[in-house]
């Protein structure tokens, strides 16, 4: 429960429940210990049946049990739950399989503070990856955000997990367990800061945020205040939070390893609350929840928090682009041109496509650097997600070579993403402007592809790919990894690539 006061009452709220999600002790043990009250163990739907199950594929198939993906059957012991989790087809288990399986015993087994299951010891599944991937399905699922309940009864129970391996898998089980309670932590962090109310999270907080965990985390971090930023020329910023009583905040997080194998970028939206400024959004469910249009900033605080323990070799430079945009006698008009970093003008024609403006400023910073690539990640067009639905991120970009590296995280992390075309040549000319550069919106069709055009006028020949994670940033309900609200997605694809990263040829 808070405590009354608004100091107190924004410190509790910014109590990460994330931090429920990296005490939770996971370890590695030869068969299940006693103290776990459910313990889940992998069906298929052919082949044998754990014995210690104590059901027969027949008892099973006689109460709707048929091993298939997704599939649990809890059955009541005097000691707490024995539970049936599908798996599916034995040869077409992957470790995506696994973890939306570990997900769904977590939720059958909610009640439950200790858990074990033989999940990450399915043959033909490498070990390290099938333990990560279990470890994050149990855990991300049993994430709740309960910062502001005054009764926190959807919180989580649990307190223990135990990943039953034999010998020969046992050591890589425990290094990819481990590697998964780092990664869900950052999820859950991301989680935790999208879901904060903007009352309780603005962009001053956010920046106090990152200095915080910056010295634990062996990050350099640098705060720039609206002084700050009117020397250095972020006009795109700066021009969004003109309508704003909070000032705006950039973020620069940097991690240098010795011996870094390459350097990576990565810009993050932090839209802390988006009214859409002048042209202001309808009242509408979509509206209630802009206070996630900052998920990109927080997906990329949340890696950069995380890159020390994993022992990432990459360098890696960060810059989170905070501020409102809200409606008010300051706030930017429509016709309005601001001056960008780069020295490019803008025209104003939608304060609704605000996100690119203070990227493009967090991209001109990023290339000054001179990084081998550069990611940015944002909640940035509707027309993403109408292209691609809720559950699929696009990925658009000027390097097929960093494409393929961002698939290959999102095809071992369950993040979708799809290519969609930056078609610079065939719809540059929609962002032309008559009183500058060039317009912040082009016109009513190919919004996602637009975007990333007007993206792609900041980035020099720095090699760049762009996330649009409109769709994704949030579920409606309780859904496989996710819990009802920000999804924190993005993060561990960052993660990934951060400890994969190859400099684009």
């Amino acid at each position: 429960m808070c405590p009354a006061g608004e100091l107190s009452a924004r410190l509790c709220a910014m109590t990460d429940a994330s931090a429920t999600v990296s005490s939770v002790e996971v370890s590695t043990v030869r068969s299940a210990p006693k103290t776990a009250t459910a313990v889940g163990w992998a069906v298929a739907t052919k082949g044998a049946v754990p014995r210690q199950l104590g059901l027969s594929r027949a008892a099973l198939e006689a109460n709707g049990f048929e091993g298939k993906a997704g599939q649990v059957l809890a059955v009541p012991t005097s000691d707490g739950l024995t539970v049936a989790i599908g798996i599916g087809d034995p040869g077409s288990i992957d470790v995506g399989g696994l973890r939306s399986a570990a997900a769904a015993f977590a939720r059958a087994s909610s009640k439950h503070a200790h858990l074990a299951t033989n999940l990450a010891d399915v043959d033909g599944v490498d070990a390290k990856a099938a333990a990560q991937g279990v470890a994050e399905g149990v855990l991300l699922a049993s994430y709740r955000y309960t910062g502001l309940k005054n009764e926190p009864s959807n919180a989580s129970r649990l307190e223990s997990l135990a990943l039953i391996a034999g010998d020969k898998r046992s050591k890589e089980v425990a290094r990819g367990a481990e590697r998964g309670m780092i990664v869900s932590s950052a999820a859950a962090f991301a989680r935790e800061l999208a879901n904060t109310p903007p009352t309780y999270l603005n962009a001053k907080d956010l920046a106090a945020k990152a200095v915080d965990i910056g010295s634990a985390a062996g990050l350099h971090v640098e705060v720039f205040n609206k002084d700050q930023l009117e020397q250095m020329g972020c006009g795109g910023l700066l021009g969004v939070n003109r309508g704003s009583t909070e000032p705006p905040r950039m973020v620069k997080l940097t991690w240098s390893p010795k011996n870094a194998t390459g350097h990576l970028a990565f810009v993050g939206k932090g839209i802390m609350y988006d009214s859409g400024g002048i042209s202001l959004k309808g009242h509408d469910v979509f509206h209630q929840n802009m206070k996630m249009d900052m998920s990109g900033a927080a997906a990329v605080l949340a890696t950069m928090s995380v890159l020390k323990e994993l022992k990432v070799r990459t360098k890696v430079t960060a810059w989170l682009m905070c501020t409102d945009n809200m409606p008010s006698g300051s706030a930017l008009k429509l016709g309005d041109v601001l001056t960008m970093r780069n020295g490019k003008t803008v025209e104003i024609h939608n304060t609704d496509a605000e996100g690119r403006l203070v990227l493009a400023d967090g991209l001109s910073l990023a290339v000054e650097e001179a990084p081998d690539a550069i990611v940015d990640i944002a909640t940035l067009t509707g027309a993403a997600m109408a292209a691609l639905g809720p559950q699929i991120a696009p990925v658009l970009s000027t390097s097929q070579s960093l494409v393929d590296q961002l698939m290959a995280c999102s095809e071992a992390t369950d993040e979708p993403l799809w290519q969609l075309p930056l078609a610079a040549k065939r719809y540059r000319k929609l962002l032309d402007s008559v009183v500058a550069d060039m317009k912040n919106i082009g016109g009513p069709y190919g919004g996602a592809i637009t975007a990333s055009i007007f993206l792609s006028e900041f980035v020099g020949d720095v090699p760049w790919a762009h996330l649009d994670i409109a769709g994704p940033m949030m579920v409606d309900g309780d859904d496989g990894i996710y819990a009802k609200g920000a999804t924190g997605f993005g993060t561990r694809v960052l993660i990934d690539l951060a400890s994969s990263f190859t400099p684009p040829a």
